[in-house]
C-alpha cells in the first residue's frame, strides 16, 4: 500500500499514478460536503492491484466479481478505518479518462456505503442514475 493520500503541487507532467490518485482525492471531496462528520477519521489508500488472497475463488470470497476494485479495512486499535482502491484493474476496465473518473468515484462510494452499513445510493444519490 502506498499509504493515504494527500493533495499534491502540480508539476508539469503527472503520472498515471498521480492522475489516478487524484481521481480519488476528488471522489472524497465530492462526498465530503454530506458526509465530512463520518469520513473525518477514514484513510483513503491506493494500491495497484488487490492481494492475491482477494482473488482466489471459492467459499471465502466476498464478491462475484472477478477481481475487486476497492476494499474497506476496518478500524482496529491502531489504525482508522481504510478505504482503499485497485489502480490497474480501474485502469483496465475503463475506455478513458473520463470513464476512469467515473469509475474510480463508484468504487469509492461503494466501499464508504459499505463501511457506513448505507446503500451506494444513499452516500450518493447519483450513483443510482449511473447503474
Amino acid at each position: 500500500m502506498r499509504g493515504p493520500l494527500a493533495p499534491s503541487h502540480v508539476p508539469i507532467a503527472r503520472s498515471r499514478g498521480e492522475r489516478f490518485d487524484d481521481f480519488v482525492l476528488d471522489a472524497v471531496d465530492r462526498l465530503k460536503p454530506k458526509w465530512a462528520e463520518q469520513l473525518s477519521s477514514v484513510e483513503f489508500a491506493v494500491e495497484d492491484v488487490p492481494p492475491v488472497e482477494d482473488l482466489l475463488d471459492g467459499p471465502g470470497r466476498l464478491s462475484s466479481d472477478p477481481i475487486p476494485f476497492g476494499r474497506v479495512q476496518p478500524p482496529t486499535a491502531d489504525s482508522p478505518p481504510i478505504v482503499v482502491v485497485y489502480r490497474r484493474p480501474l485502469e483496465a476496465r475503463a475506455r478513458d479518462r473520463d470513464t476512469l473518473g467515473t469509475l474510480v468515484h463508484d468504487v469509492v462510494v461503494e466501499q464508504v456505503a459499505n463501511l457506513l452499513g448505507l446503500s451506494p445510493e444513499t452516500v450518493d444519490p447519483g450513483y443510482d442514475d449511473r447503474h
